[in-house]
């Protein structure tokens, strides 16, 4: 799993997995939602990032070893 933020765009880009986008489907104006083959979330982006979301702040709980 990989979180990016890019400042110079407000964009906010959480992908869970490497898997080959077949779609991006658009959940409102702002969110966009890339799916693989199988139906399977491959990745979220977020613009507006900063007015949506706490971009400051970043928690990580349960990791995986």
């Amino acid at each position: 799993m990989k979180v990016s933020y890019f400042d110079d765009t407000d964009t906010l880009y959480i992908e869970f997995s490497s898997n080959d986008i077949i779609e991006s489907k658009n959940l409102d104006e702002n969110t966009v939602l890339d799916v693989d083959a199988q139906g399977n979330i491959c990745a979220i982006t977020f613009e507006h990032a900063s007015l949506r979301t706490d971009v400051s702040h970043l928690v990580l709980e349960g990791i995986a070893a």
